[in-house]
């Protein structure tokens, strides 16, 4: 049905732009009563649209009249403007109708009802967690970056329902639904049940680790995370830092423009990122020669996702941090993200992006110059302290010698 679906849409989209140059161009003809005198160059360019898409047209008109079920022509266009986006088999590109476009725009805002997952749909069309957000249900729950959402509420659920699983995982706070868990790391599923809540995210958390270091944990990039990145590494600073743990754990990224801003305050005159677009409208993203005088150590895991790693890509190949951790998730494309005016919505990806060594990451990640993989035994821990956080004790040794 969505290949269908998604040929009708095309024929539709087609219909309405020949119609309106249609209609545009036989209103400057000549006009002779009930008869319009067009060129032929337009009529043949009109027969030729009809001739190509009559099949489409015949198969729309067949489901209408031979489903089993009424379909709406709204559910019917919605269901074309998905199917084609799907595609592209991009699992970030997607048509998202008004309650889809309001969901996302508040996970994008860092406030929205929930249990503080981010999801994607993998090239094995399954929902595949990229991070849960820190204190928050999901991570509280135990929940791990590449875990698969398998099932909700006792219902099998993929890729191909996304955002049906999506509207079923969200809800009250204070309701609750049971996620069935299938973990790759163990070759084992589970089931997990999660109370909602409302999702407040403070992405940017900072603290003085003894007298000269400091450790700033971004746990997204939204709309705000720049300004308060500044405010925390400043507070940093004044209070003694000569060194800074950022750590980017779990974090599955966000806006561009604020992790570029981030970057910037942290390099000198040098390249961030450059993105490369299949119709040449590419750009380049470059510091200035302003930036924090203080020494860094990055902290990446599998969690770590998009503009996480735009980041961590500058610092390193700018020779800028030390980068410690394991292997981050590889996510190395760019989307844009376009209300239309009805109040639905689209993301699309439109380019790749490399760090400034000419890496494309996408599908790869990016490997730390220091690999120390989670003590297995952190997550079991109650109430863990930093000495029981075996990565976060190596970034502190790291940056100790690093500020002498």
């Amino acid at each position: 049905m969505k290949k269908i679906n998604v040929v009708i849409l095309s024929v539709l989209l087609i219909f309405a732009s020949s119609g309106i140059t249609f209609f545009v161009t036989t209103m400057t003809q000549v006009d002779l009563g009930d008869k319009v005198v067009i060129s032929k160059d337009d009529f043949e360019t009109y027969q030729t649209t009809i001739n190509k898409y009559k099949e489409v047209e015949i198969l729309k008109d067949y489901i209408e009249k031979n489903y089993y079920k009424d379909v709406t022509d709204e559910l019917m266009l919605e269901g074309m403007k998905k199917g084609i986006f799907s595609v592209l088999e991009d699992p970030y590109s997607v048509f998202m109708n008004k309650e889809e476009y309001k969901s996302y725009m508040e996970s994008s805002s860092g406030e929205y009802p929930g249990i503080g997952v981010y999801l994607v749909a993998n090239d094995d069309n399954e929902i595949e967690i990229v991070a849960p957000i820190e204190d928050t249900p999901g991570e509280r729950a135990g929940l791990l970056a590449k875990d698969l959402i398998i099932g909700v509420n006792g219902e099998a659920v993929d890729a191909s329902v996304m955002d049906e699983t999506i509207a079923k995982v969200k809800g009250e706070p204070g309701t609750s639904v049971t996620l069935t868990i299938y973990r790759p790391s163990i070759k084992d599923k589970f089931d997990v049940d999660i109370e909602r809540a409302w999702i407040d995210v403070k992405v940017v958390k900072s603290r003085m680790l003894d007298e000269n270091l400091g450790y700033l944990r971004l746990s997204m990039f939204d709309e705000n995370s720049a300004a308060e990145f500044d405010r925390h590494m400043k507070e940093l600073v004044s209070q003694g830092a000569k060194g800074v743990v950022i750590d980017l754990r779990q974090d599955p990224g966000g806006y561009l423009d604020q992790c570029v801003k981030i970057a910037d305050s942290l390099l000198g005159k040098s390249l961030i990122v450059y993105t490369e677009s299949r119709n040449g409208d590419n750009e380049r993203f470059e510091s200035d020669a302003k930036k924090f005088d203080v020494e860094l150590v990055v902290l990446v895991d599998q969690g770590s996702a998009s503009a996480s790693e735009i980041l961590t890509g500058a610092l390193k190949d700018n020779n800028a941090a030390t980068i410690v951790g394991v292997t981050t998730f590889g996510k190395g494309i760019v989307q844009i993200v376009r209300p239309l005016k009805d109040g639905t919505g689209l993301k699309l990806t439109t380019s790749e992006y490399f760090t400034p060594s000419g890496k494309n990451i996408h599908k790869i990640g990016i490997e730390p110059d220091v690999v120390v993989p989670l003590d297995e035994n952190y997550n079991k821990i109650e109430n863990p302290t930093d000495e029981d956080d075996n990565q976060l004790q190596k970034a502190i040794e790291i940056l100790k010698e690093k500020v002498k």
